[in-house]
């Protein structure tokens, strides 16, 4: 859940101010826990949560993945045995009463919306003095990209069926007056690991109620699948279409049809709305399938399809009919990239770890040592916030978490030492060009002056598969920026300080970050930009 790319109206800016400035609502010292007299909290999140104490009824295990605000948890109902996925809201996070109504807002939304095949169940609801608990339906079968990635076939027929399950949530979520404001790939997850797994919607954190004809003006979302109007700050459930429509780009050619390096290159190629359909695969899709791409992404949001035209539409109508000859494999290789960008920096990151100074290691050591409270040898994620603030680096929670990720290798949910190492690394700044030296003169092992497609191949032999050739020249032609088919130390340098990918872009971008880049774009004149599908 959460707001955090939310911006507040000029009006309500002031508002806000105030509320982020007061104490924490759930604090102690905020006098906010009262008791109703049967020694419970009263809840001051949800209006009637299934009970208070979570463990009465279910065993929280590993964890499962981890947001802004809170943790996921396998859980386990005692009586039956059942397995299900329990989100864990933090009420320390929730430091403003807009927190508060997000995280209300969701329940709320989870339960409004009828029971769907395509839709992630909340089973029930519980909320104690440190966090509010969801129990939802557990779905193992992973993201919507790795299921294509690992499928020998990828056809125009398996996009028209992704699509129509994506926007038949749409029209759901429409007809009961919702708006999702968040689709994207990673929001999608398969029941199970069946070929036959529904795909299911499962994150409603940044969805809000709307009546017809009602205006949003807070930019929310991930900056890959924003609408133009979202920029512009006047937006209507027109945006889940886009959305919609940027995710069925790219499973038709493997990247997003609005990249850039920059925030602002993002936002502006957002609002250009230039659609591009002459690189490969694009001569060999379908023209019902461009046709259908070209009227979902239409800059005007009153010109876009609804979700039941898209419904309606030839090659959704006709999904079964859809060309079922293969995309090609450059297709699954670009979205495989998506996944395996970032082990090409993680893995600089350890042998920049590997060959540090002795007195830099001893430093790191002590650092360590302060973070293991446990003395387990191992660090969790609030060992490490913890600690970062004690070694005075004040770091947000959305980049400690993307340090915990980089860094947690074996993914156990720890860092051991020798993952603490590469973090350290890490912030020590990878500016430092002296290290970046190193890695790049360990991956460069015939010395020539630039990480050529072997040497890169052997770099990253520990993380991908032999055969994923395709892959290594994606990334390739990621990192080599002049194209001589090779990578110098300043394009290496380039890379491992970029920011993170497209597909960890989602809620990385603070209201501040993305207000002045609205504010700015508004100034220079490109939001007027605009151009026709070509």
């Amino acid at each position: 859940m959460g707001n955090c790319c939310a911006v507040p109206n000029t009006s309500d800016a002031d508002e806000l101010k105030k509320e982020k400035n007061k104490p924490n609502p759930f604090s102690i010292h905020n006098g906010a826990s009262h008791s109703k007299g049967d020694g419970v909290d009263k809840s001051y999140v949800l209006e009637n949560p299934t009970g208070h104490d979570i463990e009465i009824t279910y065993e929280l295990g590993r964890e499962l993945g981890r947001g802004e605000f809170g943790v996921t948890y396998l859980c386990t109902e005692k009586e039956t045995g059942e397995v299900y996925a329990c989100k864990s809201i933090s009420k320390k996070k929730l430091r403003s009463r807009v927190d508060i109504e997000d995280v209300k807002r969701e329940v709320e939304i989870m339960k409004h919306l009828p029971d769907h095949s395509n839709i992630v169940t909340l089973k029930d609801t519980y909320e104690d003095a440190i966090a509010v608990h969801l129990v939802m339906e557990l779905c193992e079968g992973g993201e919507l990209f790795d299921r294509i990635v690992v499928r020998g076939h990828y056809t125009e027929r398996d996009a028209a069926v992704v699509t129509r399950t994506i926007v038949e949530v749409i029209q759901m979520c429409h007809k009961h007056g919702v708006m999702h404001r968040d689709l994207k790939p990673e929001n999608f997850l398969f029941s199970n690991k069946k070929e036959t797994a529904a795909l299911k919607a499962i994150d409603f954190g940044l969805s809000v109620f709307f009546k017809p004809g009602e205006r949003f003006n807070e930019i929310v979302g991930s900056p890959y699948y924003m609408a133009p109007e979202v920029l512009k700050r006047n937006y209507g459930p027109e945006v889940d279409v886009w959305s919609a429509g940027v995710i069925l780009y790219i499973l038709l050619c493997g990247v997003p049809p609005f990249w850039a390096e920059t925030e602002q290159g993002v936002a502006q190629a957002i609002i250009r709305s230039v659609v591009d359909f002459k690189r490969d695969p694009w001569p060999k899709v379908s023209a019902n399938a461009k046709n259908l791409v070209k009227r979902m992404l239409n800059p005007d949001p009153s010109k876009r399809l609804t979700a039941q035209q898209v419904l309606d539409h030839p090659w959704i109508q006709n999904a079964k009919k859809a060309p079922n000859v293969s995309l090609g494999e450059s297709v699954k290789a670009r979205l495989k990239q998506f996944s395996m960008m970032n082990k090409l920096k993680k893995r600089a990151l350890r042998v920049i770890a590997e060959h540090l100074p002795v007195e830099e290691v001893a430093g790191i050591n002590e650092g360590f040592k302060l973070m293991d409270i446990g003395n387990r040898g191992k660090i969790d994620m609030n060992e490490l916030k913890v600690g970062l603030q004690k070694l005075g680096h004040q770091v947000p929670d959305s980049d400690v978490q993307i340090l915990m990720d980089a860094g947690d290798a074996d993914k156990d949910g720890y860092l051991d030492y020798g993952e603490f190492v590469a973090i350290s690394v890490h912030l020590r700044k990878m500016g430092n060009d002296e290290h970046l030296k190193k890695a790049f003169e360990i991956f460069d092992t015939n010395q020539t002056g630039y990480i050529e497609i072997e040497e890169l191949t052997e770099a990253l032999s520990d993380e991908i598969e032999t055969n994923s050739e395709e892959v290594i020249n994606a990334i390739m032609q990621d990192v080599d920026t002049d194209k001589d088919g090779r990578i110098s130390f300043d394009e290496f340098a380039a890379m491992m300080k970029a920011g993170t990918d497209w597909r960890k872009a989602s809620r990385q971008y603070s209201r501040e970050r993305y207000n002045s880049l609205s504010l700015k774009l508004m100034t220079d004149g490109s939001l007027r930009g605009n151009s026709e599908s070509r």
